[in-house]
């Protein structure tokens, strides 16, 4: 699986221990930034979220508090990009949502978002027809 992880600058130092963690295991493309230099954070979400989509692989945003990232995200057709700030959050939003990208803060702890970002790739879609007729109404939405 390809896991595509971006970030603005106030995610940047975040965003490099948990692609160095990640390259461990997983193939993983990092679409910026690579410093701490101020950006806007819609010109990495957007294009991370076109890769994810493109190429039917994993997406890893961290912005200040996740929520901007996960707005603009989720504006690309085929995105369902979750603000994630637990365990739990992180494994619902992948059996319920079958989400493909998630939010992180920058204030999350490096331990919290390795937890937070496992728990996100190894937890599979329920596939429950309740959640599928549910993700369905949403893309029926995106046309």
């Amino acid at each position: 699986m390809k896991i595509f992880i971006a970030s603005d600058h106030a995610g940047y130092e975040l965003k490099e221990e948990v692609k160095n963690e990640l390259m461990k295991s997983y193939e993983v493309v990092d679409l910026g930034t690579n410093s701490v230099t101020s950006v806007d954070y819609p010109n990495y979400a957007i294009p991370l979220g076109e890769q994810v989509v493109k190429e039917n692989g994993k997406g890893i945003l961290i912005c200040g508090t996740g929520i901007g990232m996960s707005i603009a995200c989720n504006k690309v057709k085929g995105i369902r990009c979750a603000k994630v700030d637990n365990i739990e959050e992180a494994k619902l939003t992948r059996l319920h949502n079958n989400a493909n990208v998630i939010a992180l803060s920058s204030h999350t702890n490096y331990e919290d978002a390795i937890r937070y970002i496992d728990t996100f790739l190894t937890t599979p879609f329920s596939m429950e027809e309740r959640h599928q007729r549910r993700i369905h109404e949403i893309e029926e939405y995106e046309r």
